[in-house]
């Protein structure tokens, strides 16, 4: 028996329905629009990960390597890697934890922060495009539930 459409007739969607389970149209949604940031940034010669490092570390400064792995997901391995590419590329440093010698303080560099100022705008105009079907007050209202979604926990894991 196939289970292909009959000749002539209309294949069913590939992406979910408006009734999927949630989990669904969040893993969607967030492919979108990893997709329309990850596009921004590589027309600044960056990666998504490397803008969201960057991002994390504009709206959380002085965090340590700890800190930051901790807030974004990231295993110990994948963001030392990203880190050494960043500082290589002038846009990070690493600076002694006063507070703890052993300890790295992250900063990000003028230079990342141009970067990261350039990568935001774009990705504000992509995310403008993807929300275009909705008005203000409705995008402000997903935003409060994201917000009330995502909390406050520790991340358990990341999917960049």
């Amino acid at each position: 028996m196939s289970t292909s459409p009959a000749r002539g007739s209309t294949p069913p969607p590939l992406g979910p329905g408006p009734d999927a389970e949630m989990t669904w149209l969040l893993h969607r949604a967030a492919q979108r629009m990893r997709a329309a940031t990850g596009a921004a940034a590589e027309q600044h010669g960056r990666s998504l990960r490397d803008h969201i490092v960057l991002s994390a570390l504009d709206k959380s400064p002085g965090l340590t390597q700890i800190e930051l792995g901790r807030a974004l997901g990231m295993d110990k391995t994948t963001l030392t890697s990203e880190l050494d590419r960043l500082e290589s590329a002038g846009l990070v440093e690493r600076r002694v934890d006063p507070r703890d010698r052993r300890a790295r303080v992250l900063a990000m560099t003028a230079a990342g922060d141009e970067v990261r100022r350039a990568v935001a705008a774009d990705a504000e105009r992509a995310e403008s495009t993807a929300l275009a079907a909705f008005s203000d007050a409705e995008v402000a209202a997903l935003r409060r539930m994201l917000f009330v979604l995502v909390g406050t926990s520790e991340d358990p894991g990341t999917c960049v």
